[in-house]
């Protein structure tokens, strides 16, 4: 029985979030009006986006509800071998140094041949890390052991003995072909790596987690793992790229037992712990910044978008056609945004907005339309009715809490500087002088002060810092396999890679709530595997591009290449409020909790109850994760730009504007405001209240034409011209600085007096006959100011 079969039932049952058809005729009005009254009543999220959730969400997240039962079986484990050592102690109760001579035991029993003896400890090693539950009575006192017990681990040398296992599992030929043989593949496959991850896992995420109460040699452990883990120490490469390697060779069908998610979660805790975070990010940019001897940044990104306001949604096609109806049915118009206008964000007046109905929007999704065409007869009606009454002024003092101004420092490039001097050289003096941005004669005073105005405005740049592996094209493909797998969107196919194999248990429910039970544990598996890739993928990013910007520009070319911005669509264009809404947990299974408290009898009503939050934190974390990265992949490339153009990705971007969260709708605007320009008239007049929402929250770059779209790069030329110049520029610069054989104009030169006299020459056959002439001529005869070449130039 093939392993899709058997999820087809539950998926096709409970996950509905994107696998269904789009209805027909009626149903998509029905769909459409549900759509627009969901929208309308949409709260405000109280999201707070960082590097992770709360430690102990991100520890629940490594299990899956069907490992449950695998706690008892660790603890028992534990216990029968900790029963005729400490002689009716518990664990707790020990010294220190008694601690660790257990440990020391169970160190050396890790290296017996016997395999159930080897996973028998590692169970008991895995208790260990999980707090030793059964001696404690609150979550707190099972995170606090938890905690004691890996850095003890650690101390021990537990990781590198695990690190020597897992290889071992890796490389374990008979276990692979074992797998691929198999017709259904489920959690009882990879049990020994599943241990293994696990322990490895909570020891990388609980020391990366720094708290105030850490002793100084935990604080000093940090520092030594973690610089272990970024060493090339284990196979002459860093941990991560084992790590990498196992993705890849998952997703060459070669090792379908591999258990994905855990694999993907500790990857992307050891690139977070070895590189650093959002923070760490932000403080290398300003060390950088003050070496360079540059002015220091405006501001934190995320700082400011924290303290931005979530807008209302624009009006949907289906609230305009209401509108319309009751208009024509002699009824004032209702307009459901009036409680909030969707741009008044700092309570200022929009300017963009007439006190007539031209702003309400038309949602292009309805007309398939992005680009120019002829106004809906109904669109006419609603551009030609007479204005409203003016609201009533507000007071004064509803202004004064509020800042005024723009959220963003305004910001130029380079480029931009340039542009502007050829232009005025042109008209004022008649010619050009290429890449120069300092000289000025001949122009007249205004110019000057316009470019000095400029360049006190933030300029970009791209320091070059410590070296980073580079992430190679196959590893970006498997990520990407498994993005696509993951996605609620995507269909079932049967040559599709299977990521459920660390889910599905050894024996298919056979009841109503096993089924249940079972779904809810499939859909929260894939958003855990979708949120750990795209922080995976967008911390990569932000690292390369302050690394080097061609380290950026290679890793984002492949991305490209291999579909990432359709994908990335894809995945968006479902019902996103369902999804950043979904209730895909059941949280008495949640560890720590299911090990402490008295497990009560599950329902039916228990299990469809959820959480009682308004949002799924991981989903919405990674919707902002994947628009961050599209908006890294698109930004200032004319040619990606056009791909979400011919992709019709506006509509699509327009509905997640539902969701209010200030942060996604930030980077929902971006990616509208690059693509403005192509997508012509019609759709800025019926959109313009989201361009007003771009020009209120979304920085300005000073000479970006973005909403007309006059200038030449806006213009449709061949834009794979720009991929091809810019894939060039990349492989110049990976031989000049990475091959042997480097090219003879770029090669260093050699200085040293000793080693150029010491080179064999090779002289004609005849020089020696004519050697006393070649002195007097070349050297004697010429005068040469020999106490010049000892003066300073």
């Amino acid at each position: 029985m093939q392993t899709e079969d058997m999820e087809v039932p539950i998926i096709n049952n409970l996950n509905d979030n994107g696998d269904r058809q789009r209805p027909k005729g009626k149903d998509v009005f029905k769909d459409q009006q549900k759509e627009s009254e969901s929208s309308m009543e949409s709260p405000n999220l109280e999201f707070e986006y960082g590097d992770t959730d709360t430690l102990t969400a991100e520890l629940s997240e490594l299990y899956s509800y069907t490992e449950e039962p695998e706690f008892a079986l660790n603890r028992d484990y534990f216990e029968e071998d900790f029963r005729s050592h400490a002689r009716g102690r518990r664990w707790i109760e020990l010294t220190v140094e008694e601690q660790r001579a257990y440990v020391m035991r169970l160190l050396d029993a890790l290296e017996v041949t016997d395999r159930d003896k080897r996973l028998k400890v590692a169970r008991a090693i895995l208790y260990l890390a999980q707090g030793v539950f059964d001696e404690c009575d609150t979550e707190v006192d099972v995170l606090h052991w938890s905690r004691h017990n890996i850095f003890l681990l650690y101390d021990m040398g537990i990781f590198t003995a695990l690190l020597e296992l897992l290889s071992m599992e890796i490389d374990n030929s008979q276990a692979c072909s074992s797998a691929v043989r198999k017709p259904a593949i489920s959690l009882a496959d990879s049990t020994e790596l599943r241990v293994l991850l696990s322990i490895m896992y909570l020891m990388v995420e609980t020391i990366r987690v720094q708290t105030e109460d850490d002793r100084p040699e935990w604080i000093a452990a940090r520092e030594t793992f973690k610089n272990e883990l970024a060493s090339p120490l284990y196979n002459g490469e860093p941990f991560a790229l084992l790590l990498f390697t196992m993705v890849t060779k998952f997703c060459s069908m070669n090792a379908p037992h591999f258990p994905m998610k855990k694999v993907l979660l500790l990857l992307w805790k050891t690139i977070l712990f070895t590189l650093g975070g959002f923070e760490e990010l932000q403080e290398m940019k300003v060390r950088h910044r003050e070496r360079l001897n540059l002015p220091p940044l405006p501001e934190d990104s995320i700082k400011v978008v924290r303290a931005m306001r979530a807008a209302s949604p624009p009006a949907s096609a289906m609230e305009l056609i209401e509108q319309q109806q009751q208009q024509k049915r002699g009824r004032r118009s209702r307009r459901p945004l009036v409680k909030q206008d969707s741009l008044d964000t700092y309570n200022e007046r929009d300017p963009f907005k007439n006190d007539d109905a031209r702003d309400e929007e038309e949602d292009p999704e309805d007309t398939d339309s992005g680009i120019e065409g002829e106004v809906d007869p109904l669109d006419r009606d609603v551009i030609i009715q007479p204005p409203p009454p003016p609201p009533p002024l507000r007071p004064p003092t509803e202004r004064v809490n509020f800042p005024k101004g723009l959220p963003w420092a305004p910001k130029v490039r380079e480029k931009d500087i340039e542009h502007f001097l050829e232009t005025s050289r042109n008209k004022f003096i008649g010619f050009t002088l290429g890449n120069d941005t300092e000289t000025l004669v001949g122009l007249p005073r205004p110019i000057h002060e316009s470019v000095k105005t400029l360049k006190q405005v933030s300029v970009g740049i791209t320091p070059v810092i410590i070296p980073l592996f580079l992430c190679s094209f196959l590893h970006q493909i498997a990520l990407l396999k498994l993005l696509l797998a993951a996605a609620p969107t995507s269909k079932a196919k049967t040559d599709s890679i299977n990521i459920l194999a660390d889910v599905l248990p050894e024996e298919m429910p056979i009841t109503v709530l096993q089924s249940m039970k079972l779904g809810i544990d499939v859909n929260r598996h894939k958003e855990i595997i979708v949120k750990a890739i795209s922080a995976l993928l967008l911390l990569l990013l932000k690292h390369f591009k302050l690394n080097h910007i061609y380290q950026f520009e290679i890793v984002s070319q492949h991305l490209v290449f291999a579909n990432c911005i359709p994908l990335i669509l894809k995945f968006f264009n479902q019902n996103i409020m369902s999804y950043i809404s979904a209730k895909n947990s059941i949280c008495v299974l949640d560890f720590p909790h299911c090990v402490v408290h008295e497990m009560p009898e599950l329902t039916a009503e228990s299990l469809e109850a959820g959480d009682s939050s308004q949002f799924c934190w991981r989903n919405l974390f990674s919707c902002i994760n994947l628009l961050r990265i599209l908006n890294k992949l698109t930004k200032w490339k004319h040619s990606r730009t056009m791909m979400l153009v011919v992709f019709k990705s506006a509509p699509i971007l327009k509905r997640a504007l539902k969701v209010k969260q200030a942060m996604m709708q930030l980077y929902v605007l971006k990616l509208l405001k690059i693509q403005t320009k192509y997508l012509g008239r019609q759709w800025r007049k019926s959109n313009m209240k989201t361009m007003s929402a771009i020009y209120q929250k979304v920085r300005h770059r000073l000479n970006d034409d973005w909403a007309y779209g006059n200038d030449i790069d806006a213009r449709p030329w061949d834009f794979q011209a720009e991929e091809c110049a810019l894939r060039e520029s990349i492989e110049k610069f990976n031989s000049r600085r990475y091959e042997r054989n480097r090219n003879g104009d770029f090669a260093p030169v050699d200085n040293c007096l000793q080693s150029v006299l010491g080179q064999r020459v090779e002289l004609p056959e005849d020089f020696h006959y004519s050697y006393e002439m070649w002195l007097e001529r070349e050297v004697f005869s010429q005068p040469i100011q020999w106490e010049g070449l000892l003066q300073n130039p």
